[in-house]
């Protein structure tokens, strides 16, 4: 497996935009190139200063640091533009450069009982999308994209928090192809009512995800059931432009009225260290990522749940209602 950084294309546009000092922003999984990518901004005479913080997708731009460390661009690598910024981004999308053919073929064996798929790709994946589509049709399957609605980039584009597109074409499909990781097919089994199949290049997999869709659906209510049991609840905002999911102060007005006690807490990243002083709380709703809350069930020591939850442990909607409109 290879990385293709696109850095033809990278630096046409730093020529372009001219700036002299950027912020670079790497997923977890690419920070390790960053001395193989500060010369080419060096080449061109542009100081490059990367950011250390965790960056799990095009939602968490990082504009208060850019802008603390005096940054007139941002570089994001590995993301499609997600939401709207009045600094300047440059999204660079990172292209993977596999032999797909294998694992294209392995996966015909668990779509042999589905003739028209609903199919959806990360990010990495989109320069080899008409080979792909070539490929199942050639195999007798009729591929319909996911819908572009919402904050994905493309048409056929998937990212972990939306899946709109997806519910858009469900009743037009038998199933659905997720090609990505379990991030990415996770979220889409929680939000649809057909079979996913996910196509895991990174692990040589391919599996239906429905048993593992159970087991969160579990954990989902045990959650909520364990909140409603709450006196005391932490309201978690994250800083981050694109995490924000929800009215806080709508929610502090109904639990107050539902008799909790409510305290708002402002965050730069969710994570267990971090809400573990917080003794006095006995439950939290995360108004960020709600696969915070989905993902890392097993790592907080008190019930977390999303906004959409949140509304379930008001009585404003119905479990059965949630599944319908999906957990994510």
């Amino acid at each position: 497996m290879a990385f293709d950084f696109e850095k033809d294309f990278l630096v046409e546009k730093l020529k372009e935009i001219k700036p002299k000092k950027v912020l670079v922003q790497l997923p977890e999984g690419i920070k390790q190139n960053a001395f193989d990518l500060k010369k080419t901004f060096e080449d061109l005479g542009i100081e490059a200063i990367f950011s250390g913080e965790s960056c799990w997708g095009g939602c968490a731009i990082a504009v208060t640091e850019a802008k603390d460390i005096g940054a007139d661009l941002i570089v994001h690598f590995g993301h499609a533009k997600f939401i709207d910024s009045d600094f300047p981004i440059l999204y660079i999308e990172v292209k993977d450069i596999l032999n797909l053919e294998p694992i294209l073929k392995k996966s015909l064996e668990k779509l042999k009982d589905y003739k028209i798929i609903g199919f959806s790709y990360s990010i990495q994946h989109r320069h080899d999308l008409d080979k792909i589509v070539k490929f199942y049709e050639d195999n007798g399957k009729t591929i319909i994209l996911s819908e572009k609605l919402g904050n994905v980039a493309y048409e056929g584009h998937i990212v972990g928090c939306q899946y709109r597109g997806l519910k858009a074409i469900e009743d037009k499909v038998d199933a659905f192809v997720i090609m990505g990781n379990n991030f990415h097919s996770m979220g889409a089994v929680l939000s649809v009512n057909k079979p996913v199949i996910l196509i895991d290049v990174y692990n040589d997999d391919v599996r239906k995800m429905e048993d593992e869709r159970d087991k969160i659906l579990k954990q989902r209510a045990i959650s909520i059931q364990k909140f409603k049991d709450a006196r005391k609840i932490g309201i978690l905002t994250e800083i981050k432009p694109g995490q924000k999911f929800g009215a806080p102060k709508t929610l502090i007005e109904k639990f107050e009225k539902a008799g909790k006690e409510v305290v708002l807490i402002t965050i730069s990243e969710i994570t267990p260290e971090k809400l573990m002083n917080f003794y006095s709380v006995d439950a939290f709703v995360e108004l960020a990522c709600p696969r915070i809350a989905i993902d890392d069930f097993a790592e907080y020591d008190r019930p977390i749940i999303t906004f959409k939850e949140a509304r379930v442990a008001l009585g404003e909607m119905t479990w059965d209602e949630l599944l319908e409109r999906g957990i994510v």
